[in-house]
């Protein structure tokens, strides 16, 4: 195949650090392979249709405002297309910073901690439509065509895919000239495969998908063996895949995960070609979408959680979400709008929805799901771990050399690292220091009790066995991430359990990876999951617009009642709020205990006065319920010439969620001026 790709930038000389933070600086001057216009699959074209959908159409319905719960890919992909369209958005997440599970921050010291390992496959379509939406289309760097297995003793496995002929030549002699297997196994490897939905995906995509999900059911090393596979291919070669996948091994993860992926190998050349991020998640993946988002109108609201989702079931038997409380420290706030879209992960989702919502199977089964645990370790050495052929180049500090790729290995306990000095320099190369070894622990169970220094001491011994030449490095900084639920467990059986991101409920929708979509759960599933959401969203704007007048009117309708106490002699001040604002021509404040001490001043010099109420309108607005009153109040006063007060005018009441007064907003027909002069 071509491997040829558009050069996007050279790397810079060293850069001088400020005192008291290490320098950073990338190892050589070299050509970087970046460009998303090269090397990667086109999967509009032999592909499933649901992998890769069409470009929206322009949207022509109402703009709606729209509130995410979750900052993460998969609410900010959903939040990239409705914006796109035109509509108004507002993103919620409670941590401080944004990326959900590709999130990463800095911590005092100025390094870049990470949730886990990002890795982009040449066929994730809807990830690099979007970084190229957002201008980030030159911030993945091409990595060496080849899946690159380590063996305990530095010995090292290849699955070659580099090769003049495109797929599927190119995987066939990749599987059939790889060192990671013994020929006795790769012949029974090649049967296994051969009798895959692989074959027929290179003539008949969606029929193959088709297949592959039908296989949900069976793990993949029951499928696979019972095709002729050997448990030696298992153990040596595609549990550490599995672990990069799924965080589980060939026992516990569905053959459709595993065989999705064989597919698009097969069929796809770049499938199989790996990118890494120049740098950390939140400069070179979230910050660009980010900006994207705030350029285009959306905003931002970080740790603001949401607590409650607040519904009510109508006489038609609909159920409507009527907004979200979320809160920040001590403060407490109700949002409203016209689309609800919870972009959560799977124990958050499970914390979000209403108890009362599992009548629905839908719902119901998302508590069916679980989410893998999963620890990320870095280590930092003041050496070159991976540089197993030359021990001296492994010990300068001059120049970055070893193996830069994703790394999966059989004989440890995490399954696929990286040294991202190498991969990802822009901010994990440090001047005058060496590799930064990034590992996954998978499974992460036994690893998430233990205290952070004995992690590091397991890890730092494994990374020894697999490569002896670095006995003598030591380890300068090591930092641990647990995720007590990851990505959801695609065990067998478990794929008709997630559910669609429409929902039975009109005005609320469901963004993430695990929801339902062709991909597995992933980077490019989530985004995939984004664009399903917002297209679902756009195609009901009408139908939302009518929902959301219709909440209006029955609120209103519920509030007038309560108002109208306002205009009685049974008047009760418990139908303002604690806070409430007050204001007319003449004065604004705060209280309610407040406005009780102006009326007990006031009210005793009123002498026979007379409040005529003349009409009350319902108001229409997303953000809050008001009511306005149109009123005459005529009243003598208790002085010794007894004047005549005669002033109309109205009062509006701005009312929260439990139809408390929360702003008493009067106007005059007459200036203050001439209401004192009366």
């Amino acid at each position: 195949m071509a491997m040829a790709a558009t050069s996007c930038a050279l790397v810079p000389a060293f850069v001088a650090g400020r005192r008291g933070a290490p320098s950073r600086r990338r190892a050589a001057a070299t050509v970087v392979r970046c460009s998303l216009d090269s090397n990667v699959s086109d999967m509009g074209v032999n592909a499933p249709k649901g992998l890769f959908p069409p470009e929206p159409e322009h949207y022509r319905g109402p703009k709606l405002k729209v509130a995410i719960i979750g900052a993460g890919l998969a609410g900010m992909s959903t939040a990239v297309e409705l914006l796109d369209q035109g509509h108004e958005v507002d993103l919620y997440d409670s941590r401080t910073f944004i990326g959900g599970k590709v999130g990463s921050f800095v911590d005092k010291q100025g390094n870049h901690i990470e949730m886990g390992l990002h890795v982009f496959f040449g066929c994730y379509s809807n990830l690099f439509r979007l970084l190229k939406k957002v201008g980030a289309e030159n911030n993945l760097l091409v990595k060496e065509h080849t899946h690159t297995f380590v063996n305990k003793g530095g010995v090292i496995g290849e699955l070659d895919f580099r090769f003049p002929v495109g797929a599927p030549l190119h995987g066939i002699q990749a599987f059939l000239r790889t060192n990671q297997l013994k020929v006795y196994d790769k012949a029974r490897n090649a049967v296994a495969l051969a009798l895959s939905p692989v074959v027929r995906a290179l003539v008949d995509p969606d029929g193959a998908l088709q297949q592959v999900r039908d296989l949900d059911d069976v793990s993949f090393s029951n499928w696979f063996m019972s095709r002729g596979g050997s448990r030696e291919s298992i153990t040596r070669m595609w549990d550490p895949v599995a672990y990069a996948l799924g965080f589980i091994d060939c026992d516990n993860i569905s053959a459709r995960c595993m065989l999705t992926i064989f597919t698009l190998f097969a069929t796809k050349t770049e499938a199989s070609l790996l990118r890494m991020l120049k740098g950390s998640p939140d400069v070179y993946l979230s910050g660009p979408i980010k900006k994207y988002i705030t350029d285009r109108g959306g905003r931002f609201h970080l740790r603001w959680g949401c607590r409650e989702v607040i519904y009510e079931k109508s006489p038609d038997g609909q159920t409507y979400v009527k907004g979200l409380r979320i809160s920040k420290a001590t403060s407490s706030e109700i949002i409203k709008a016209d689309a609800y879209v919870a972009a959560c992960d799977v124990p958050g989702i499970k914390r979000l929805l209403p108890s009362e919502w599992r009548e629905w199977d839908m719902f119901d089964n998302i508590y069916k799901l679980d989410g893998v645990p999963v620890v990320t370790v870095q280590l930092r050495y003041n050496g070159w771990v991976t540089e197993v052929q030359d021990l001296e180049k492994s010990r300068q500090s001059q120049k970055a050399v070893g193996l830069d790729n994703l790394l999966y290995t059989p004989d440890a306990d995490f399954s696929c690292f990286s040294d991202l000095a190498l991969s990802s320099p822009a901010d994990y190369y440090i001047e005058g220091q060496g590799s930064l070894i990034q590992a996954v622990l998978t499974p992460g169970d036994p690893y998430m009790p233990l205290p952070n220094e004995e992690i590091i001491s397991k890890v730092q011994k494994q990374v020894l066995d697999l490569f002896p030449s670095a006995r003598g490095l030591e380890v300068t900084w090591s930092s641990v991430v647990k995720i007590g639920q990851s990505l959801y467990r695609e065990a067998p059986g478990n794929d008709p359990f997630r559910p669609d991101q429409k929902t039975p409920v009109k005005n609320f929708f469901l963004s993430g990876s695990y929801t339902k979509q062709d991909y597995i759960d992933s980077m490019e599933g989530a985004t995939l999951s984004g664009r399903r959401t917002a297209a679902y969203i756009c195609g009901a704007g009408e139908e939302l617009l009518a929902v959301r007048k219709k909440l209006v009117v029955d609120d209103s309708e519920k509030a007038l009642g309560k108002v109208q106490v306002l205009q009685t002699r049974n008047f009760s001040l418990g139908i303002y709020a604690e806070d409430c604002l007050f204001e007319d021509p003449t004065i604004k404040f705060r209280g309610r205990s407040r406005y009780s001490q102006n009326l007990d001043l006031l009210v005793p010099f009123f002498d026979s006065p007379s409040l005529e109420l003349e009409n009350i309108e319902k108001g229409l607005r997303v953000d809050t319920n008001f009511v306005i009153a149109t009123w005459t109040l005529r009243t003598y006063l208790r002085l010794p010439w007894r004047p005549l007060i005669a002033i109309g005018g109205n009062t509006t009441y701005d009312l929260d969620e439990e139809y408390k007064v929360v702003r008493h907003a009067e106007s005059w027909d007459v200036s203050a001026l001439e209401a004192i002069g009366q």
